[in-house]
Order: structure tokens, then sequence, then C-alpha cells
């Protein structure tokens, strides 16, 4: 069998007969790039000049935005910000006039106390607490329901004293908040 081109465009060539011939590659130095080291610094500059250029824009918003008389800047507060102190709490044990109503709360819940005052024509009744937190409700002692339940609640001392007033001239009920 012959490996000569064939004329014909139909009949293919056997592989590696259209190449030519193998050569010697002569021996050269290796090519060495200028810059390598630049593009390490340009990418390490062009990050410290974009945080430059932001710090930049960001000023410059600052000092072209809308300013009040106060000298405060962005949305103008509704109301006065008062200073929020600390508020300690104290357990204020109280006595509820309806004792089932008593069984019904567990430790964690939020109620108000509600002290209703007994005269003739119907009594008033006025919220003394609100949202205390219950931390105890004490097991009753056996017989003593007639006289209501007690609870233990967590408020604010000055909310423990009012507490303390009204339970001694009013009955004391509790709704969930």
């Amino acid at each position: 069998m012959s490996f000569a081109p064939s004329p014909s465009p139909l009949v293919p060539c056997p592989p590696g007969t259209d190449a030519p011939p193998t050569c010697e590659v002569p021996h050269f130095a290796p090519v060495r790039v200028r810059g390598g080291h630049q593009l390490r610094r340009f990418v390490r500059h062009r990050r410290r000049a974009v945080a430059l250029g932001l710090a930049v824009t960001a000023a410059a918003l600052v000092a072209a935005g809308p300013g009040g008389d106060d000298g405060a800047r962005g949305h103008p507060a509704t109301e006065s910000v008062r200073e929020h102190r600390a508020v300690r709490t104290v357990s204020a044990p109280v006595r509820i006039a309806d004792a089932a109503t008593v069984r019904l709360l567990r430790p964690g819940d939020r109620v108000d106390v509600i002290a209703a005052e007994e005269s003739a024509l119907g009594g008033d009744a006025r919220v003394v607490a609100r949202g205390a937190r219950v931390t105890k409700v004490p097991e009753p002692v056996d017989g003593a329901t007639e006289g209501g339940a007690l609870v233990v609640l967590s408020v604010p001392r000055s909310t423990a004293a009012r507490l303390a007033g009204a339970s001694a001239t009013a009955r004391l009920a509790v709704t969930l908040c």
C-alpha cells in the first residue's frame, strides 16, 4: 500500500502523512517577563486606593448632607431622648383575692395587678402594676383558699410600695398580659 497523498478528496490519507518532517529545536535562554512584581504591587495599592476613595466619598457625603440647627444628621427625632437608667427590681409577695386565678399563673408570666376598692356604691378599680413578671407561685396552704392565694412578682421598688399599700385597703386581682 502506498502512503502517497490521495488525489481524490473522498479517499482519506493515512494519519500523519500531512504533517511536516521533524526537526531539532534549538536551545534558547528562558524568557523573562519584566514587571512581574509590579502586578502584585498594583493590586495591593489598588485596594488602598479603593479604600481611600470610599473614605473621601463618605466624608464628602457627610459634609454636603442637610444640616439642622441642632447639628444632627439623618431623620429628625420625633420626641426627646430620655436617659435610661437601670431599673432595680424587687420580689413582692402579693395576696390575690381569687385563688383559682392564681392557679392559672406560671413563673415567667406577665400580669397586670388591679386593686378593687370595696364600697356600698360598687367600688372603684385601678391598675396598680402593669406587666409585672411572676417569679414564683407558692403552693397554697391546706384550707387557706378563702383568703386568696399568694404570688411573688418581680417589680420595681416603687411599684412594690404601691402594691403593699393597695393590698392593705383593697382586694387585688390579676389579668394576664
